[in-house]
């Protein structure tokens, strides 16, 4: 009971202390990548500082919505945090399964979107309709994904489905692996505002979704946003490494399994981060009406590997 609350709180504490310092990351390994100098990878960290020591200034037409939505956005992701296996393949959720998660991201989407239009601006109106399109196209390749995994698993249980593919080092490199692990990294740039889907880093009309909504926000209740988004980021990239590559992710809940796999987790995430950094600088953002074309087609990638599991058995 002990060594569960203790995981739980070093869930909890590596995806609130660590997100700040991947995205910081991937900001200064893109400005390399581009032949800039960048800022320093603790930068967001000193930006959140600054925003939590200013007051937040509030529209007079917004409602209790616009208030509640920060602190929605973390509690969901802390709670995330608790369901995601992480630094062990058994957190204290994780019978939960992908349902759960998506539930999370759902529900931090829907206040989401609310906040953008509660404000009534036409950037936020803008945001929340593309926001809701893309969320209603991303969900279902997530857990069609997980699904896939699942099954060759034979548990819905994500800390079970992180050990029975353990047990298999062949099943990394199955074809019907692939496939599902391609369909959820093109859905985790979508869920994170990432290029080709969205641009983290511009306020321009045309290509705002995520940045559109949160316009309106100031002071702690922008810090509270963006801690929120940083750590969905690293979520999905910590699925994307335990769930489709679990190599090193413990099972024993004792200090040295958990050490090794802290530094595992922390090798699994430089690889994807340095694999979006290059991707993001090589492609440019889509158009608009392409985005749906790029997620139906993760969809379809994800069907497959389901299709494909029961077919090759």
């Amino acid at each position: 009971m002990i060594a569960d609350v203790v995981v739980a709180l070093l869930n909890v504490l590596t995806v609130a202390a660590g997100a700040p310092l991947l995205v910081g990351a991937l900001r200064t390994l893109k400005a390399r990548l581009v032949g800039r100098r960048g800022a320093s990878p603790w930068q967001p960290y000193r930006d959140l500082r600054k925003l939590f020591g200013k007051t937040p200034v509030v529209s007079t037409t917004t409602s209790w919505v616009f208030r509640a939505t920060p602190y929605v956005l973390l509690s969901t992701m802390i709670v995330a945090a608790l369901a995601a296996p992480v630094l062990s393949s058994r957190p204290p959720l994780a019978f939960a399964g992908i349902v759960l998660l998506m539930y999370l991201f759902l529900v931090g989407t829907f206040f989401l979107t609310l906040s953008g239009l509660d404000a009534g601006s036409a950037f936020g109106g803008m945001g929340s309709s593309r926001e809701v399109a893309v969320a209603a196209l991303a969900e279902p390749t997530v857990i069609l994904a997980v699904l896939a995994l699942s099954l060759r698993a034979s548990t819905t249980n994500l800390g079970g489905v992180v050990e029975g593919l353990a047990a298999d080092p062949r099943l990394a490199v199955d074809p019907v692996h692939l496939v599902a692990f391609v369909a959820f990294f093109i859905v985790m740039l979508a869920e994170t505002g990432r290029i080709p889907v969205d641009n983290p880093s511009t306020h321009l009309e045309l290509t705002m979704i995520h940045e559109a909504m949160i316009l309106e926000y100031s002071g702690r209740h922008l810090a509270l946003v963006e801690w929120a988004a940083s750590m969905k980021l690293l979520l999905f990239l910590t699925l994307l490494a335990n769930l489709f590559f679990p190599w090193g992710v413990p099972a024993v809940l004792s200090p040295m399994p958990l050490l090794i796999g802290t530094l595992v987790l922390t090798a699994k995430l430089a690889v994807l981060t340095v694999a979006v950094a290059v991707l993001e600088t090589a492609m440019a953002k889509l158009r608009l009406f392409r985005v749906p074309e790029l997620l139906a087609g993760s969809f379809a990638l994800a069907l497959l590997s389901v299709t494909a599991v029961f077919l090759l058995r």
